[in-house]
């Protein structure tokens, strides 16, 4: 890098409902020279993902802020013990084509989540902020860790065909559970049956859907991995179990919304209900709100859990597709496209050449 010259994408406007390109800002900077125990970065892969709107762009105080995002970089310079030019790092630096780190950086502000090199025996680089990134600890805690997912069982997966979605949902036949998805649109219930191995997959956005899902689980729902809320999760209510199990990692349907005019979160819907919340061991019936960073919180589960995810895209059991865009100057329409459902699998920025 000779001029030192970064491009990054900021926060600008708090957006009034869905985000508009307006509501981002790209700023071009000058990076200072390394100091000792510095590296500069050069961005790879971008992940994009729907916690940027509710957990970043809701929150006024991050205005002028540079937009969060997992990536994986190169090493282009280093002045790091142990780092040298042509490493490659998972990390967290977020909107922008290059960036300054040291050896002590973090992802996610999670003291026991540090950046680490990307093994690339594990799968393609892209897959580190993908299926074998922060959607693929979701997915693990979620289903085999929170819901403890038992063979037999039906395992219904809001967003299917999304990023956590799909990895939670061959998760579970991987138990050998059944897993119905809900996606929107026949072209994500066909991905999710023939590609990826549903036993069903019923979409949201038919009129009949609430009697087409009933007809998918005749027996009921054992577990509900819920990542949407709103209508979706008005039509799973009433096919829970008692006894059945509902980790919660989001509820998309409510994003894009002013957080004074959310209506019930799952949370609160589930409690209305009579559902206990779940125990921290799974031991028991219930629901709870759970985060990828349970699971990276234990560095040897994480490890263990990345290897096993690895090792089943390896044996052909687990499949996975990226919805991919170019340059950073994408990266706002692919997120605003993401929340409002245009993308088909986990969206992810490529930044220049691979």
């Amino acid at each position: 890098m000779t001029d030192r010259t970064n491009r990054r994408i900021v926060y600008k406007t708090p957006p009034q409902g869905s985000p508009q390109p307006s509501d981002f800002e790209c700023v071009t900077e000058t990076l200072p020279e390394l100091a000792s125990g510095q590296m500069l970065l050069r961005t790879r892969w971008l992940s994009i993902d729907p916690y940027m709107r509710s957990d970043f762009m809701g929150y006024a105080k991050n205005v002028g802020k540079t937009m969060p995002g997992d990536t994986l970089s190169e090493v282009v310079e280093s002045r790091v013990e142990g780092w040298s030019p042509g490493d490659l790092v998972v990390g967290y630096y977020g909107w922008q084509e290059y960036s300054i780190g040291t050896a002590d950086d973090v992802r996610w502000d999670v003291p026991s989540m540090p950046i680490q090199k990307w093994d690339g025996s594990l799968g393609p680089a892209s897959s580190a902020v993908g299926v074998l990134g922060m959607p693929a600890y979701s997915a693990y805690q979620g289903m085999i860790r929170v819901a403890k997912i038992q063979a037999g069982e039906t395992a219904v997966l809001s967003a299917a065909s999304g990023a956590v979605g799909q990895v939670a949902g061959q998760l579970a036949r991987i138990q050998g559970a059944r897993a119905v998805g809900i996606a929107g649109g026949p072209d994500k219930c066909a991905y999710c049956v023939e590609e990826l191995g549903f036993d069903a997959c019923v979409d949201y956005k038919a009129d009949s859907f609430p009697e087409a899902l009933a007809k998918a689980v005749p027996d009921g729902i054992d577990v509900y991995f819920e990542g949407v809320g709103g209508a979706v999760l008005e039509a799973v209510i009433p096919l829970l179990k008692p006894d059945s199990r509902i980790p919660v990692c989001g509820w998309v349907a409510d994003y894009n919304v002013d957080r004074d005019k959310w209506g019930p979160t799952p949370l609160q819907r589930l409690k209305a209900e009579g559902f206990p919340v779940l125990g921290k061991d799974g031991s028991q019936a219930g629901y709870r709100m759970f985060t990828f960073g349970e699971l990276s919180a234990d560095p040897v589960a994480a490890d263990q859990a990345l290897r096993t995810l690895s090792g089943y895209i390896g044996e052909g059991k687990l499949r996975y597709r990226e919805s991919i865009t170019d340059g950073l100057d994408s990266a706002v329409d692919a997120f605003i496209g993401m929340l409002r459902g245009k993308n088909f699998g986990k969206t992810v920025v490529r930044m220049g050449n691979e």
